[in-house]
């Protein structure tokens, strides 16, 4: 079973898993982790054609065409819904679902965790410091090295950082970190495409125009490209990163990138294929994919949500799980 964590109550999370699942786009292999109320009040507000059974974890029904199995933790209740308004109760019940979702995936009651979006504002306002689903999952899995990695058909990145202040970032671009995430990157293309060629992507502009712009390529990425290189990955760079991109989708030379901070990478990710791409977290002792879009408070509960990037995130789960035995990747 994949279990869908179904996000922020007041955000698209509800509508995209309905239709999703009234189109017949996911599978009967799947259980929501979100609270019944929530699922009912947007079947009914949206008129989406869906049964709905309440199932404990690890105790799921037969599944059948037109119904949705439901794993609701009492979290939040329909009449505290404000369609696409930032909550303190919205944003505490929706990281309750994932801290659901991966006691469930650690305790093997589910095979793999999809996480609809999450509002990190409306989080902060009950827990303090909260920076995003990856680092949170992790803390919860006891996972020490882990990278986000948003993947699609025409594009794979993964990151040295993510959701930091840009001074943070560059402060973290450290040899051993980038040598990890080369590390997992490497292992989880194995795994998707035929071929693992590994671009990294410098800092600096011009990947530092030999020193001229900054030294970093030069004393960290470039030893830990050849540290990679020396354990038989096929890793190139540092590649500057306005060329890097175009040397894939035009030339075909690597399969993925490195990428040293957020931007690096989400940019021309969402700009090629915003709703094609999956977020995967790579290194967990769990499988964990995502949407890779926000909560859309600006279209929430108006039936114009799109499924696209939930479904490329189910099949990605099915994928990793099928491949990997049901164990994570990286």
């Amino acid at each position: 079973m994949i279990g869908i964590t179904l996000g922020d109550p007041n955000g698209v999370g509800p509508e995209i898993v309905l239709r999703a699942a009234a189109d017949g786009e996911l599978g009967q292999d799947v259980v929501v982790i979100g609270d019944m109320p929530v699922l009912e009040y947007a079947r009914d507000h949206l008129k989406i054609d869906i049964e709905l059974h309440e199932v404990g974890m690890g105790t799921f029904l037969p599944g059948g065409p037109g119904v949705l199995q439901v794993s609701s933790p009492g979290l939040f209740r329909a009449e505290h819904i404000e369609p696409g308004k930032l909550s303190k109760e919205a944003g505490a019940a929706s990281l309750g679902y994932v801290e659901h979702a991966t006691k469930a995936a650690l305790a093997g009651q589910i095979t793999a965790i999809l996480t609809l979006p999450i509002n990190k504002e409306a989080i902060g306002l009950s827990h303090a410091g909260f920076s995003g689903h990856t680092e949170y999952i992790a803390a919860l899995c006891g996972a020490a090295k882990t990278t986000m990695m948003l993947a699609s058909e025409k594009l794979i990145v993964t990151h040295v950082s993510t959701h930091v202040a840009l001074a943070d970032a560059v402060q973290r671009v450290k040899f051993e970190r980038v040598l990890d995430v080369i590390r997992l990157t490497h292992d989880a293309v194995s795994k998707l495409r035929p071929t693992a060629r590994i671009a990294v992507a410098g800092l600096n502009p011009h990947a530092g125009e030999g020193g001229a712009f900054g030294r970093e390529e030069i004393e960290v990425i470039s030893p830990a490209i050849k540290a990679a290189c020396d354990e038989g990955m096929d890793v190139y760079g540092p590649e500057p990163a306005d060329t890097v991109f175009y040397n894939i989708l035009e030339r075909q030379k690597f399969d993925a990138v490195v990428c040293m901070y957020h931007d690096q990478g989400h940019i021309p990710m969402k700009s090629l294929d915003f709703d094609g791409g999956v977020n995967v977290t790579l290194g967990l002792p769990i499988i964990r994919t995502s949407v890779d879009h926000g909560t859309a408070f600006d279209i929430a509960y108006q039936g114009l949500a799109r499924t696209r990037s939930m479904v490329h995130a189910y099949h990605m789960a099915h994928r990793l799980a099928g491949s990997n035995g049901g164990r994570a990747i990286g």
